[in-house]
């Protein structure tokens, strides 16, 4: 799999999440390391989400594994919590905000 596609997949995926009712800004860097690797973001302000395939830079946490972990996360497949006690996932940065993934990752195609 290649970059431009994972990120897109992982994109629709990310943009099904019911955000509206969350108000706090949140900003998610994620590195994807091995196969399709690079780097994207996840920001969460106004009650809209936004992805997009770059660094960002005033990030509140930043997630770290491969593209197999974070697809399997976004889809619901994964708890994000467990990944990290499994190892298959390296956070950094705020772990109070970066533990708000799960909410809105929860709440997937709950629009």
């Amino acid at each position: 799999m290649t970059y431009a596609d994972f990120f897109s997949e992982i994109k629709g995926k990310f943009m099904e999440a019911d955000v509206s009712d969350i108000t706090e800004h949140l900003a998610y860097q994620f590195n994807i390391v091995g196969d399709a690797e690079g780097i994207f973001y996840v920001e969460v302000k106004n009650g809209e989400i936004f992805v997009e395939p770059y660094e960002y830079f005033d990030r509140d946490a930043m997630f770290t594994g491969k593209a197999e972990t974070f697809m399997k996360i976004a889809s619901g497949k994964l708890d994000p919590v467990a990944a990290v006690t499994l190892q298959k996932l390296k956070v950094e940065g705020d772990i109070g905000k970066a533990l708000r993934l799960k909410e809105f990752i929860d709440k997937k195609g709950k629009k």
